[in-house]
């Protein structure tokens, strides 16, 4: 018997039956007596008869808080069968497994995975107490395999030293991580594969009632660290989470290069215990850790961890971000990237206080998040939009944007299309932002008859389009220098509106293809 104070661990005979059941049943009433806590360990019980049910039954009437633990297979059929085991907590016994020697093959939040021969892998999870994690893991790859994730489930939990673990079959698999440290020319085809899963876990919908929300879940991380920020930077962050629209997509919330498997040809996501919903800068914010924010400071975190190089996962996440909003547009990447950056530094933060990490690195998170709060209004994005500075310089960046987006159009209505977008861009460079510079949006909407451009600014509210059109035949010296460039935008669109709302300017335009 294990005592600590009213805490009380008795490990159980091998034999309770008729014989024996009143000199046990004295035994152990006596160890139980002023218990508000039993633990049987019922490891060495190999058969149990009513008369030992009975001895179960009396002593949990006396104490509520009992439970058996390491109960094998043929008694555990017993004590279902009568019903003990809704009465009482009561846990399987599980196979023992060793991972001394075994290859790490992926690395989590909760948990561990490594080989453990050649057909199978087990996920070793890092607290003692892990049943509730693994039931709820089992659960949510159930889920995310019924909504067309293609994943692994658990067939067996084992016991992993002082820990649990979920056993998985995954013959022959190699992660993403491994792959580009084996064979580096395979990177394009990593980068392809594990974005098309990522886009297919962002287009899934999911049943909120059975996942967290990671919106919650940044704001709580965002509150926590508000009063080591700024106070403006702080509150700013909180109000950025807190406009980023609800969203019922599936996140996976530590989606790396560890967690994508190659089975047989088949591209699998493991390690679902993180699985979410919610809006995906969430996902990108984490992305970014995993491949540049843990890095920043010290690049052996990237190779410890993920086992390639901190360049290495520097161009992966880069040509992964360009896949993903399908862009080649450096000013777009980084918009994203910014945005995405805003959420990882968020989680950092929180991660390095919390565990009262190096002040050297909490100093620099810090720096840098606080920077970005002064540069980016919104957390949000889309794959069709571009936000700039209102600059001149800036646009060959739009101009190049567009581009992009209309590459398959005439060249004349291209031109057509650029004339306006320049005379609105370079409108609102220099005249929206009196003092100061700010941002600029531009939206491409593309329709199978028309692109509609969509211009918006936060400058002085102003409408072009009540500027008179030049007098073309007046002469020379009688024209008006100005007004030309809205009057060739109206003259080359086929429609073009003003509104002023939410604090912004929004202009317009429409062109049918």
């Amino acid at each position: 018997m294990s005592e600590n104070t009213d805490h009380v661990l008795i490990t159980l005979q091998e034999r309770i039956d008729s014989a024996n059941a009143a000199e046990t049943e004295n035994t152990l009433m006596e160890q139980c007596e002023g218990a508000s806590s039993i633990v049987f360990d019922a490891q060495h019980l190999e058969y149990v008869s009513s008369a030992g049910l009975r001895i179960f039954l009396r002593i949990r009437k006396k104490c509520p808080d009992m439970r058996i633990i390491n109960v094998s297979s043929q008694v555990y059929e017993i004590l279902e069968m009568t019903g003990f085991t809704e009465m009482m907590t009561v846990e399987k016994a599980y196979r023992v497994v060793s991972i001394e020697g075994c290859e790490q093959i992926g690395k989590g939040a909760k948990g561990t995975v490594y080989r453990i021969d050649e057909d199978n892998v087990v996920k070793v999870y890092n607290e003692a107490n892990a049943l509730e994690d693994i039931i709820h893991e089992r659960k949510m790859a159930r889920m995310a395999l019924v909504l067309g994730i293609p994943t692994a489930i658990s067939y067996d939990v084992v016991k992993v030293g002082n820990s649990y673990g979920s056993v998985f079959e995954l013959l022959n698999a190699k992660s993403f991580a491994g792959i580009m440290v084996n064979e580096p020319e395979k990177m394009d085809w990593c980068v392809k594969e594990y974005t098309e899963m990522l886009k297919k876990i962002h287009s899934t919908v999911v049943p909120t009632e059975d996942l967290p929300d990671m919106k919650e879940t940044v704001l709580k991380m965002a509150e926590f660290i508000r009063p080591h920020l700024p106070e403006e930077a702080g509150n700013k962050l909180v109000k950025l989470i807190q406009a980023v629209p609800e969203d019922n997509h599936m996140i996976h919330g530590d989606y790396h290069t560890k967690n994508i498997v190659l089975q047989q040809d088949e591209v699998l996501i493991i390690d679902m215990d993180t699985l979410s919903y919610g809006n995906p800068i969430f996902e990108l914010g984490f992305m970014f850790n995993a491949f540049l924010g843990f890095t920043e400071r010290d690049p052996k975190v990237i190779e410890e961890f993920q086992g390639f190089s901190a360049e290495t996962g520097k161009q992966f996440w880069h040509k992964v971000l360009a896949a993903y909003l399908e862009t080649q547009n450096e000013a777009k990447i980084k918009e994203v990237e910014n945005k995405a950056r805003i959420v990882g530094y968020t989680r950092l933060l929180r991660h390095f206080i919390l565990h009262n990490g190096p002040q050297e690195d909490i100093d620099f998170r810090k720096e840098k998040l606080v920077q970005l709060l002064q540069e980016e209004d919104t957390l949000c994005f889309d794959k069709d939009t571009l936000e700039v500075e209102a600059l001149n310089e800036n646009l060959p960046v739009v101009q190049a944007f567009l581009e992009e987006k209309l590459e398959d159009i005439s060249m004349k209505k291209m031109m057509q299309i650029s004339l306006a977008v320049e005379e609105i861009f370079v409108n609102i460079a220099l005249y929206a932002y009196v003092s100061g510079v700010g941002k600029a949006t531009m939206q491409i909407l593309r329709s199978d008859s028309d692109v509609t451009i969509i211009f918006r600014d936060r400058g002085v509210p102003y409408n072009p389009l009540l500027k008179e059109d030049p007098e073309l035949h007046q002469s020379v010296e009688e024209r008006d220098v100005g007004g030309l460039g809205i009057f060739l935008t109206k003259q080359n669109m086929d429609d073009v509106s003003y509104a002023h709302e939410d604090g912004q300017n929004v202009l317009t335009m429409m062109k049918k293809l």
